[in-house]
């Protein structure tokens, strides 16, 4: 996603993450690893990575930790 779209939309309120995106940041955000995050999703791995790299591309986040921190405060999570 463009780095421009994805801010207007970040500040316009409306989350740009698919339902999965979103789930997995909700996985993650205490911390757990990608091999405990699959498990619990009933997901493989790679698909978790796939969906954490694509939330923290769309909200501009270097990491999904980073991705974890913008959607907790917009709530979106």
């Amino acid at each position: 996603m463009d780095p421009e779209l994805a801010v207007g939309v970040i500040f316009a309120g409306d989350s740009p993450l698919t339902v999965r995106e979103a789930d997995g940041l909700e996985l993650a955000a205490d911390g757990a690893p990608v091999a405990e995050i699959a498990e619990r999703a009933s997901l493989s791995r790679g698909t978790v990575r796939n969906h954490l790299s694509a939330a923290a591309s769309k909200l501009g986040a270097e990491n999904r930790h980073a991705a974890v921190r913008l959607v907790r405060e917009r709530a979106w999570v």
